[in-house]
């Protein structure tokens, strides 16, 4: 509608403005007449517009995300404890003085000592809370589910955004896929592996064909992943009516929590939480660089980028597969084509999900941390939802170039590969389940490799 434009108009041009401010290189909006849209993005229904307001922003991994900048974090001097969880606070005299903290890989219990200790554990605050005392800041967790659909199946050179009753839908291009979603619903179950539902799949199809000239079925999806937010809340307002900005206060003396928020203030959160931790714990400390400092794999991502031609020729690889690499990995494409050099076997594609190369399996467990099947084809590679078969198809390949890195023994293969595929049926059962409740216990049936639920 023409209000709908002018509203959403305006605060885009606010959007530019907050953009050109930060010297971002991106065009600004522009107004698409109805026929004009329909040139850009052919595969919506005629009937479902007026016109459009295009604007350009960015798109981030969010596994690979969070595991670059607990890289980052390792390469200014913190120590990364992975594949760990808070079993309980310490305290002395009344006050916080550290955590206590199971190793899930291991089977041991580390006490870790602090000055000032910070809960950030999103979905999981009130539960870190739980151990000093009830805490200040209350946390809700909204599920939001995401499909992937082949890119060729929806016809546009653009995304699409657009508001239903409930939540927000929209279309992002993802290489050769769409990711369409989302839902914006409460979830008091399982935190640690959100299930998404039937219901969920058909609210999104039945909310996304009403602006496709060509109705999606259950049929075209691929993949499906879901995750939660960490909302800010009182106890009764709907999800959809949280806030998404965050807070952070004191918990008891010697600990605060930091909560809610979201990926483009994630560095905010972060200088204000550990400004109120130096002021708290009455620490020196320098200014802050938090707002400036590159993650792993950005600072030549440019230069590399430039490069793209002499790269791809120097290594074998075809400049399409540079550039996708190069956006997974940034600078630090280099340490994978030394993977390559190294045993030149490892440049061939990934039977079964071609996109990836097999030193990118080795490099994820080398470089990246990955130390289980689920870590590789789930949080390293989207193969698990960019793939029919859910990465099964791969997943004992993929087991033994993992071997060759961690020294796994063949029964160790075996396990990560039973296990795997326990997963994959059963997060495809859960999918079957009419609502949250069986969709949950149907994900549960299989455990977590690390024997975490939470």
């Amino acid at each position: 509608r023409v209000w709908e434009r002018l509203y959403v108009g305006a605060g885009i041009a606010l959007y530019d403005f907050l953009a050109t401010i930060g010297r971002s290189p991106l065009p600004h909006h522009r107004h698409l007449s109805k026929t004009k849209t329909l040139e850009v993005m052919p595969a919506l229904d005629p009937g479902a517009l007026v016109g459009a307001i295009q604007y350009w922003d960015a798109r981030v991994d969010d596994a690979r995300h969070t595991m670059t900048v607990a890289r980052t974090a390792a390469a200014h001097g913190a120590v990364m404890v992975p594949s760990a969880r808070v079993v309980g606070i310490t305290t002395a005299a009344g006050r916080v003085t550290g955590a206590e903290v199971a190793d899930l890989e291991g089977g041991t219990t580390l006490t870790v000592k602090a000055r000032q200790v910070i809960n950030a554990t999103g979905v999981w605050t009130d539960r870190v809370e739980d151990h000093v005392k009830d805490g200040p800041i209350n946390v809700r967790a909204s599920k939001g589910i995401h499909m992937l659909v082949p890119r060729d199946r929806i016809p546009s050179s653009s995304g699409v955004i657009t508001r239903t009753k409930t939540s927000v839908l929209f279309f992002i291009p993802w290489d050769d896929f769409w990711i369409v979603g989302t839902t914006d619903t409460d979830w008091n179950l399982d935190l640690a592996h959100p299930a998404a539902s039937r219901s969920d799949l058909d609210y999104l199809l039945a909310n996304a064909n009403t602006i496709l000239r060509d109705p999606l079925t259950h049929d075209d999806v691929v993949g499906v992943y879901a995750g939660l937010r960490p909302l800010l809340t009182g106890e009764t307002d709907a999800t959809s009516k949280l806030s998404r900005e965050h807070a952070v206060a004191e918990t008891a003396p010697g600990m605060l929590s930091i909560a809610g928020g979201k990926y483009t203030t994630y560095r905010v959160m972060a200088k204000d939480a550990v400004d109120v931790a130096i002021e708290e714990a009455k620490l020196e400390a320098p200014e802050s660089t938090t707002e400036s400092v590159p993650l792993v794999g950005a600072a030549g991502y440019h230069h590399m980028v430039d490069q793209v031609d002499r790269i791809a020729s120097e290594s074998g690889l075809d400049a399409k597969r540079v550039m996708r690499m190069l956006r997974r990995y940034g600078d630090r494409l280099s340490e994978v084509l030394a993977v390559v050099a190294s045993d030149p076997s490892l440049g061939e594609p990934l039977a079964g999900a071609e996109h990836y190369l097999a030193a990118e399996i080795v490099y994820a467990t080398s470089h990246e941390g990955a130390l289980h099947l689920d870590d590789v084809l789930t949080r390293r590679t989207r193969i698990s939802i960019e793939t029919p078969h859910r990465g099964v198809d791969v997943a004992e390949r993929t087991a033994r170039l993992m071997a060759g890195v961690l020294g796994w023994p063949e029964s160790v293969v075996q396990r990560e590969i039973e296990h795997y595929l326990a997963r994959v049926e059963a997060e495809i059962d859960s999918q079957r389940q009419p609502d949250d409740h069986t969709a949950d216990a149907a994900r549960l049936g299989a455990p977590d490799v690390r024997g975490f639920t939470g």
